[in-house]
C-alpha cells in the first residue's frame, strides 16, 4: 500500500465540562473529492464529527518539490464532541487508512495544564514594603489568590489586579467579561516572619502553588519562553492560520524568527547598525552650513554614579560639538555634585545645585532656565544618548531648515547600558497617534523659542509631564521631522519609570488630563477611553455637526449575508441621520429581489439602485455615490456586521474635521481575531494589512491596534469619506476593478493634503474568508498581476520612499512589524509568477 502523506498540525480541547470538544487541524495529500475522513475511538466506534475542508495549495507545492507529489492537498478541521473519558485513544482514518492516533491521557493532560495556571514574574523586598508580581487564572471558574509564610500563617496582602493581555492571547482566553488575571501583591515587610512566601491559587477545589524567596534576586522576564509559546494551544492555532494565509515557506521563516530570542536578534541588529568609530570621526570633521547650539536639559535627583557617568559621557563624546549640558540637581545628597565637579571640567557642562527638590517638572524648568541654545533636547538622568544623536539632528535640520521639532527612535537598555531591547520604531509625525499615546517621547528636540512660548513644564502633570509638553509644542508648529534611527536608550530597571512594577495611577490620570486639555485647546470635544495599556487612550471625538451619512453597499445575491449587515445597522446604530443605498449587481436568485422589496417597504431610509455592468468594485461604488444625498459616504461591504453602536458618530467625529478626508475602522474575523486595523503601503510589494490575526485585547506594535492614528490607507470594507472629497478625487479609480482600489483612493485623498484617520473604537465583523487562497483562474491571476503593476507604477514615489506612517526599519515582507532584514527585497511580479 502506498504511503499516505499527511500531517496533524495541532490538537486541542475547547469548552468546559459537558461542552468540551476536541479540535484537530491537519492536512492529507489528496483532493477534496477523495477525502473520506472518519474519527474512531479505541473500540473502533465511529465518533460524530464536523469536518471542514480547505484547499492547501501551499502544501501541495512543497510536496511537489520534496516528494515529487503532483496532486492536490486538502486541509481539514475536525470538531469531535466526545466525553473526555469515553476513549483511551483517538484515531483518524482517511479511506480506511489510519493517518493519526493520540492517547486520551495526553489530550487530557495538556487540557488540564492550561485550565488553571499560576505564574510569578518577579518580586522585590524593601525596608518598608515588599512586592510580588505575576498572573493567574482558571479559564471558567472563580479563583482566589492567597499568601502564606513558612509556618503556614496567612499573610495580609494588598492586591492590585489588572488585565493581562499577553496571558489572554497566549492561552487563547476569550475574556468578554474583562476579568483581571495580572496581579501585584504588596506586603508590609515588618509583618513578614521570613523571606519565604508560599503563593496559592485556589479554584474549583484545586490548588496551584508557587514558592518565592524574597532574599534571592530574581531576573525578571515578562516574556514567555519560546518553549512556552510553542506548546501553547493559542500559538498553534495562530500558527496554523498563518500557514494557511502565507504558505509553508513564510511559515517556516516566521517559526525560525520566533525561535530566536527577539531581544537577542535586536541586539545583533542594533550593534550591526550602530554608528562606527570611523563614521564618528568623519562626522566630527563635518562642517554644516547651519550649526545650531543644542542645549541638553537634564534634571538630576540622587542619580546613581554609574548612570550619571553614562549620560554625561554620552553627551561629552558627541560627534557634533556645538552643545551645552544643563544639569539641575535636586538631590538630597552631595555625591552627585561632588562627582561632577571632580570628574568634569568641560565648560559646556553647566551644573547647578538646587535649593530643594521641586519634582520632575520643577527641576526640569530649572535646567531650562540655564539653557542658551537654539534647540532644547530633553533627557532623563539615567538614560543614554547615542554618540551621533546630535549630529543626526543637525544633519536633518540642515536638509530642512524650516523644522521646529525633531524626534528620533529609541529603545530600552538595562542597568549595564550594554544590552538593548524593545525598539520603538516610530512613524513620521502623526498627531492622532500622539493623542492616544506619547509615542514621540525621546529624543525630543525643539526650538528654544517654542519651548519658551509654551512656558516650560507644568507640575500638575507630573507623571505625564513630557506628553503634556510635547502636545503643547506640536500645537505651535507644522514643521516636525522624524529621524528613523535608534539614537536614545531609555534605561529600564526596577527602580526606574520604565521598569517599575508599581504602575502609578497618578501617571494615568496625568496623561488623561494632558490629552483632554490638548483637545480643549484644539476646539474639539473628546471622551478618552482608557485602553488597559499603561497611559494609553482611545479618543472618541464627539461630532459637532449632524450631517447626513449615505451608506453604500454593493450586493449580488447572498440574501442572508446582506440581511445580517443591514439589520446590524438598523438595529444597533444610535445615529439617526443616515440612508442605506444598496447597489444591486447582477443577482440571479429571486429571494434576493424579494428581500430588496421587503427592505424598501420596511425602512424609509433604504433604497436599491441597479448597476447592470460586469463586476467592477470601483464602478459599482461610484454608481451608488451618484444617488447619495449625504454629506458623508460610508463604503461598506455586504459581508460586514456592526459591533459598535455609536460607530457612525465616532467616524463622523473624525471625518468632519477640516484636516480629514477619510476615516477607517477596525474589522474582525468571525473568531474575533483582527482582520484590519490599517494598511501599510509597500507590504508585500504593493500594500497590505498588518497585525492580522491578533486577539481583540492585543495592543499591537506601539499600540497600533488600540490607538487612534493617521495612516496612508484603510480598507474600503468600511470607510467614511467626505462626499466632496470623493468627488474631488474622482471617486474610486475604475481601472482598479477588484484589487487595490481602496488603497489608491486613500492615496489620492492623501495627495490633496487630507488625512486618512482610523478610530479602533469603530468595530465591525468582516466575514471575508481568512484563506481566500490564490486566484483560481489564469484570467483572474493575470488581472491581479496587472492591477498590482498599475498600482506600483502609479505610486512608485511612496513605494520608493516608504510609508511615512510606518518605519523603514520594519519589514515589508510580513505583516507582524518585525525587524527588516538587510537583504530584504520583494519582487512581487516574480513572486506571483511562481505561485
Amino acid at each position: 500500500m502506498a504511503r499516505v502523506i499527511s500531517n496533524i498540525d495541532s490538537v486541542e480541547v475547547t469548552g468546559y465540562k459537558e461542552e468540551k470538544s476536541i479540535v484537530i487541524f491537519g492536512w492529507i495529500a489528496c483532493a477534496k473529492s477523495d477525502a473520506r475522513i472518519v474519527v474512531k475511538d479505541s473500540n473502533g466506534r465511529k465518533l460524530e464529527s464536523v469536518i471542514d475542508f480547505t484547499s492547501r495549495f501551499d502544501v501541495s507545492r512543497v510536496l511537489k518539490e520534496k516528494e515529487g507529489y503532483d496532486g492536490e492537498t486538502v486541509g481539514f478541521r475536525i470538531v469531535t464532541k466526545v466525553g473526555i473519558n469515553e476513549y483511551k485513544k483517538l484515531f483518524i482514518y482517511n479511506n480506511g487508512v489510519e493517518v493519526y492516533s493520540i492517547l486520551q491521557r495526553k489530550i487530557e493532560r495538556e487540557y488540564l495544564d492550561t485550565m488553571m495556571m499560576l505564574n510569578i514574574d518577579g518580586w522585590k523586598k524593601n525596608d518598608k514594603e515588599s512586592y510580588i508580581r505575576g498572573w493567574c487564572f482558571h479559564r471558567y471558574e472563580p479563583f482566589k489568590l492567597r499568601f502564606f509564610d513558612q509556618a503556614g500563617k496567612e499573610l495580609d496582602a494588598e492586591i492590585t489586579w489588572n488585565r493581562s493581555i499577553d496571558v489572554e492571547r497566549y492561552y487563547n482566553i476569550s475574556n468578554t467579561e474583562k476579568r483581571e488575571f495580572g496581579f501585584i501583591a504588596k506586603f508590609k515587610t515588618v509583618n513578614l516572619s521570613s523571606d519565604k512566601i508560599r503563593v496559592v491559587l485556589e479554584a474549583n477545589g484545586q490548588e496551584k502553588i508557587e514558592n518565592v524567596n524574597l532574599a534571592k534576586i530574581k531576573v525578571n522576564d515578562n516574556e514567555m519562553s519560546f518553549l512556552q509559546k510553542l506548546v501553547s494551544p493559542s500559538k498553534w492555532k495562530k500558527g496554523i492560520a498563518y500557514l494557511k494565509d502565507n504558505g509553508v515557506k513564510a511559515f517556516m521563516i516566521k517559526l525560525i524568527h520566533q525561535a530566536d530570542n527577539p531581544d537577542k536578534e535586536y541586539q545583533r541588529w542594533f550593534l550591526a547598525h550602530r554608528v562606527t568609530k570611523e563614521e564618528l570621526k568623519d562626522q566630527r570633521d563635518m562642517q554644516f552650513k547651519l550649526q545650531p547650539k543644542i542645549s541638553i536639559v537634564i534634571p538630576l535627583y540622587n542619580t546613581k554614579i554609574p548612570f550619571l557617568k553614562a549620560i554625561i559621557d554620552s553627551v561629552l563624546y558627541q560627534s557634533y560639538a556645538n552643545w551645552e549640558l544643563c544639569l539641575a540637581d535636586g538631590s538630597t545628597k552631595t555625591e552627585v555634585g561632588d562627582y561632577i565637579k571632580n570628574h568634569y571640567s568641560d565648560e559646556r557642562i553647566i551644573y547647578q545645585k538646587l535649593p530643594k527638590n521641586d519634582g520632575i517638572a520643577g527641576n526640569t524648568n530649572a535646567a531650562l532656565k540655564m539653557a542658551t541654545g537654539d534647540f532644547v533636547v530633553l533627557s532623563d538622568h539615567d538614560d543614554i544618548l547615542e554618540l551621533d544623536a546630535l549630529y543626526e539632528i543637525v544633519k536633518l535640520y540642515n536638509e530642512n531648515p524650516e523644522l521646529d521639532i525633531i524626534y528620533t527612535d529609541e529603545d530600552l537598555t538595562d542597568k549595564t547600558g550594554n544590552n538593548f531591547r524593545s525598539p520603538r520604531f516610530k512613524p513620521d509625525f502623526n498627531l492622532d497617534f500622539l493623542q492616544s499615546i506619547n509615542y514621540i517621547c525621546h529624543i525630543f528636540a525643539v526650538k528654544k523659542s517654542i519651548m519658551d512660548q509654551v512656558g516650560g513644564f507644568r507640575k500638575e502633570y507630573d507623571g505625564a509631564q513630557d506628553w503634556d509638553m510635547i502636545l503643547r509644542c506640536c500645537e505651535l508648529s507644522n514643521h516636525i521631522g522624524h529621524i528613523p534611527k535608534i539614537l536614545y536608550h531609555w534605561r529600564a530597571y526596577e527602580e526606574s519609570t520604565a521598569g517599575n512594577i508599581d504602575s502609578k495611577q497618578y501617571a494615568i490620570e496625568a496623561g488623561r488630563k494632558a490629552v483632554a486639555d490638548h483637545f480643549e485647546r484644539s476646539g474639539l470635544n473628546a471622551e478618552l477611553e482608557y485602553t488597559d495599556v499603561f497611559v494609553m487612550f482611545t479618543p472618541k471625538l464627539i461630532p459637532q455637526t449632524h450631517g447626513r451619512i449615505s451608506i453604500i453597499i454593493p450586493n449580488k445575491d447572498q440574501r442572508d449575508t446582506l440581511k445580517t449587515c443591514v439589520e446590524s445597522i438598523e438595529k444597533k446604530s444610535t445615529y439617526d441621520n443616515y440612508e442605506i443605498i444598496i447597489v444591486e449587481n447582477n443577482s440571479t436568485e429571486q429571494e434576493t429581489f424579494d428581500y430588496y422589496k421587503e427592505l424598501e417597504s420596511t425602512y424609509r431610509n433604504i433604497k436599491v439602485v441597479y448597476y447592470e455592468g460586469d463586476f467592477n468594485y470601483s464602478k459599482i461604488n461610484n454608481f451608488g455615490a451618484k444617488y447619495a444625498d449625504g454629506e458623508y459616504l460610508i463604503l461598506l461591504n455586504n459581508d460586514t456586521e456592526v459591533i459598535t453602536t455609536d460607530w457612525m458618530e465616532r467616524m463622523l467625529g473624525y471625518c468632519e474635521r477640516e484636516s480629514t478626508g477619510i476615516v477607517g475602522a477596525k474589522l474582525y474575523y468571525p473568531d474575533d481575531t483582527v482582520q484590519h486595523c490599517g494598511a501599510v503601503i509597500g507590504v508585500g510589494g504593493f500594500a497590505g494589512h498588518i497585525l492580522t490575526l491578533a486577539s481583540p485585547q492585543d495592543a499591537g506594535y506601539l499600540g497600533r491596534l488600540k490607538a487612534a492614528q493617521d495612516l496612508s490607507a484603510v480598507t474600503a470594507a468600511c470607510l467614511m469619506i467626505k462626499k466632496f472629497v470623493f468627488d474631488e478625487v474622482g471617486g474610486l479609480s475604475e481601472d482598479f476593478k477588484v484589487a487595490l482600489n481602496d488603497m489608491d483612493l486613500c492615496l489620492k485623498v492623501r495627495k490633496t493634503g487630507k488625512l486618512v484617520a482610523l478610530d479602533p473604537g469603530v468595530e465591525l465583523y468582516h466575514y471575508e474568508s481568512k484563506s481566500r487562497g490564490f486566484e483560481e483562474t489564469p484570467e483572474k491571476h493575470e488581472r491581479f498581476k496587472s492591477e498590482i503593476k498599475r498600482f506600483r507604477d502609479k505610486w512608485s514615489d511612496i513605494l520608493e520612499k516608504g510609508d511615512p506612517y510606518y518605519n523603514v526599519n520594519l519589514t515589508l515582507m510580513y505583516g507582524d512589524c518585525r525587524l527588516r532584514g538587510d537583504d530584504e527585497h520583494f519582487d512581487i511580479v516574480d513572486e506571483i509568477s511562481q505561485e
